[in-house]
């Protein structure tokens, strides 16, 4: 049995890589300026790197998961060329309105707690990264920190207490390998 282990749980779109509003051309993909470097330094803080994604894309019809995974194949090569790598990839493809309520969209914890169970994952020395307040809300429930990204307009309304706000990934990587005060 494997000791447990910190994780950084990120959000994709918007997070690492561009968000295009659901992405489904691989070609289209870019990295967002210091994302590589963001997870080289979460990886040289001793966290694995986990990414935890909703697709409603799929549920909506704009894609299928087969386009999902070409998407995700090239978001890899990136990271690759830029010496980086993930320990895996969890994804919801399902949104309420289109499919019916689900336990894996985020803020659901079912896709945590898979990648937990794969990996061996410490949740209370966890981060929980992303620019959305419902990638971050996992924290509170499983333990871990949670940092919210400041890259969308709607986190300029309110951050939910206890939330770290950084800039960007680079920033929450440094944050991250802080250890917390109180």
């Amino acid at each position: 049995m494997r000791i447990p282990a910190p994780a950084a749980f990120l959000d994709r779109d918007g997070t690492i890589i561009v968000d295009r509003n659901y992405p489904s051309d691989p070609s289209e993909v870019r990295l967002v300026a210091g994302a590589a470097a963001g997870l080289r330094a979460l990886r040289q803080a001793g966290y694995l790197l986990v990414v935890i994604t909703n697709q409603s894309g799929i549920a909506r019809g704009y894609y299928d998961a087969d386009a999902f995974h070409r998407v995700q194949r090239r978001v890899e090569e990136l990271l690759e060329a830029e010496g980086v790598r993930l320990d895996g990839v969890w994804f919801c493809p399902h949104h309420p309105e289109f499919s019916g309520p689900c336990d894996c969209r985020k803020p659901a914890l079912r896709l945590f707690r898979q990648a937990a169970e794969t990996l061996s994952i410490d949740f209370g020395r966890s981060v929980f990264i992303g620019d959305r307040a419902h990638d971050v809300e996992p924290a509170r429930t499983l333990g871990g920190r949670p940092i919210l990204i400041r890259s969308r307009a709607e986190n300029d309304d309110g951050v939910p207490a206890g939330v770290e706000v950084a800039a960007d990934l680079p920033a929450a990587a440094a944050l991250a390998a802080r250890v917390p005060s109180g």
